[in-house]
């Protein structure tokens, strides 16, 4: 993997990974139309750009990183244990999902719940719950359970709780809020998972791929949520059910 390619994936990773496009989905295209093949050191560098990421998250909400918070936190932990525990069951068998055909598939069908749900199951958006902290235990535990949706390749981690908090009564601003948030633990477990895998690679000779990737993906990150949020207060998600149809039909032309 070349300065360039790490270039390419921290910008992919940054901008993807809180977006309901998944992250994952993107960097396997990616890699494939580059020729970077999946070694230990590709998934020392994923560990990388997705610990910049949650950075990312830390920086754009640190008010809401506090004891005071620890409501919040209750439930966005309670959110986390259904994704957290069947990963950790079915984690081989997660693996195996891995494959050009069924990301492509996914971000079809993501799509396509993204319109239907905008289309039939919003309600007015004054009757909406715009505050996080207000967010009830049941609410979590909903969004936590269509999180593991996201298990699937190409489905999205962020899609995925962003459909259950709509489908619970959040605002979409409330609704990616929460996804961001949430993200931290899941991504946190699976880069502290993947850190101590792949730790021999955190090497003097990569770190300089390492680096530029890092603070490609945080740059990136940072900017997207703030500049996510600000596009849905004029915009739906219609445009991103548009864009998964799309983008896994091409994928499923192109690479049959």
């Amino acid at each position: 993997m070349g300065i360039f390619d790490s270039i390419i994936l921290g910008i992919i990773e940054g901008f993807t990974e809180f977006l309901p496009i998944s992250s994952t989905g993107h960097l396997i295209v990616a890699s494939k139309f580059l020729g970077i093949d999946q070694t230990s050191i590709t998934k020392a560098f994923e560990v990388i750009i997705q610990f910049a990421a949650i950075l990312a998250v830390f920086f754009n909400y640190r008010d809401k990183f506090t004891l005071k918070k620890i409501d919040l936190w209750t439930k966005v932990f309670i959110a986390f244990l259904p994704i957290g525990t069947v990963g950790y069951l079915f984690s081989h068998q997660i693996k195996e999902l891995f494959s050009i055909e069924v990301v492509a598939t996914m971000f079809i069908i993501g799509g396509v719940v993204f319109l239907i749900v905008e289309k039939f199951f919003i309600p007015h958006e004054a009757t909406l719950l715009d505050d996080i902290e207000q967010v009830s235990y049941k609410q979590a535990s909903w969004i936590g359970f269509a999180q593991i949706f996201a298990l699937i390749p190409g489905t999205s981690r962020a899609g995925s709780t962003i459909i259950g908090a709509l489908l619970v009564g959040l605002s979409r601003k409330a609704s990616a809020e929460f996804s961001f948030l949430l993200a931290f633990p899941v991504m946190s477990a699976v880069t502290g998972y993947d850190i101590l895998k792949h730790y021999k690679e955190f090497s003097s000779e990569n770190l300089l791929t390492l680096g530029i990737g890092f603070i490609i993906s945080f740059i990136v990150a940072y900017l997207t949520i703030k500049l996510f949020m600000a596009f849905l207060d004029k915009f739906t998600f219609v445009g991103f059910g548009i864009y998964r149809i799309v983008f896994g039909i091409t994928l499923l032309i192109i690479f049959h």
